[in-house]
Order: structure tokens, then sequence, then C-alpha cells
């Protein structure tokens, strides 16, 4: 803050930002479009984090970074998830997202009743922990180069 401050040529030097105000917020930068999609992302999350939570407590799994779920989705969510990595969002160690026609049900699956159209069977991530990241991916242990990390992490730490 200080840096950025002296940088901006700011006189006083002693303001805390924690005095500050948030700027305001360009108009021109709401878009409608992309909140309702990261309202269905987190919505589609929250069904994927209760049924993590089942798990926890059951003793299947110590955390959402040993989980694989395998979420299903109605069309209401497909163009929603599309393109984005589900694992990153629902911190988990991977996901597999299917989509299914409306009004089909998965057998097994963890519903909310406040979220329609989103499945999530819950399961255990297969492999090895990463030692950087903690994913849980079978790659782990079998990349010559950094052996205890997965291939993410042996990209992002330097040689």
């Amino acid at each position: 803050w200080q840096t950025r401050r002296a940088e901006s040529g700011a006189k006083d030097m002693e303001e805390s930002v924690h005095l500050r105000l948030f700027p305001d917020v360009p108009a021109q930068w709401r878009d409608d479009a992309l909140a309702e999609r990261w309202e269905k992302i987190r919505a589609a999350r929250r069904v994927v984090t209760g049924a993590i939570e089942v798990e926890r407590a059951a003793k299947r799994i110590g955390s959402a970074l040993q989980a694989d779920p395998e979420i299903s989705v109605g069309s209401t969510f497909k163009m929603a998830l599309a393109g984005i990595d589900f694992a990153e969002v629902a911190n988990t160690s991977s996901s597999t997202v299917n989509v299914i026609a409306v009004g089909t049900e998965v057998p097994g699956a963890f519903t909310l009743q406040d979220v329609p159209e989103v499945f999530v069977v819950p399961r255990q991530a297969q492999g090895s922990k990463c030692e950087r990241c903690w994913r849980v991916l079978p790659e782990v242990g079998k990349l010559p180069a950094k052996p205890g990390l997965c291939r993410r992490c042996t990209e992002a730490v330097p040689r």
C-alpha cells in the first residue's frame, strides 16, 4: 500500500489502507449475464460441498481435496459450467461434469431441494497427494522430473 502510494505521488504516506473507502465501480463494468452465470456456478458448488460434507461426516474422506465428485447437471447449468475447471471452483482434486436430460434422476446422488438439476455422486479421488497443491491425482509419483508433484505443479515450480 505504501509503495503504491509513493509511486503515485501521494503526499500523506501515513494514511492507513484501513481508513480508505472502496473506489466507485464504473457502471459499464456491470455484466448481468456474467453475474447470473456465477450465481449458477455457486449454486452447483453448494451441492458439491454438501455432498462432500456428508462424506466427511461419515469419515470416508478427510477433506475436499480427497474428493473426485461426479456432477450431473441439466441444461440450465450446462452453459454456466461450460469451459471452467469445476474442480478448481469446488476445491476438489478433480471432478467430472455430465449433462443429463431435464427430469432425469441420478440414483444415489446428493441433491439440494433449492438447486434443481444438479446431482452429485461423491467419489474418493484416486492417486497420490501432490506435495505442493495437495490434490490427489493419478499422475503424482509418475512424473520423472519431480516425482512428488502433479503435472500442474511440475510446470509451476522452477527446475
